[in-house]
């Protein structure tokens, strides 16, 4: 069965950093393009961040751009966000999708774009 988890959230103090972490099983992530949403309290889910399937391009909502970092260790077929700096408004729970494409290079920023979602993870920063 193919699968994401996300693990690595928690609460953190404003100005602090958090790494968030999506392990896949039944499917390689070298694979697949992947990404990160958000879904705020009383708000819409939202892009956070894209990689291609390549790991060769990135590609970050204004929001964080400059905060936070995607990226992949194949070897331990795992995806991460490494937040810094992290801001109240950054309270959310965060989730991990994947995508099949043929494409190395192309990342995706729309929800309907992928296929395959985690569970997600709560973020909570406190002023």
């Amino acid at each position: 069965q193919v699968q994401l988890g996300e693990s690595g959230g928690g609460l953190v103090q404003a100005g602090g950093s958090l790494r968030l972490s999506c392990a896949a099983s039944g499917r390689t992530v070298s694979d697949n393009a992947m990404a990160w949403f958000r879904r705020a309290p009383g708000k819409e889910r939202e892009f956070v961040a894209a990689l291609s399937r390549s790991g060769g391009r990135a590609f970050y909502a204004d929001s964080v751009k400059g905060r936070f970092t995607i990226s992949r260790d194949g070897a331990k077929n795992t995806v991460y966000l490494q937040m810094n700096s992290l801001t109240p408004e950054d309270t959310a729970v965060y989730y991990c999708a994947a995508r099949s494409t043929f494409s190395s290079n192309s990342y995706f920023t729309n929800e309907s774009d992928y296929g395959l979602w985690g569970q997600g993870t709560q973020v909570t920063v406190s002023s």
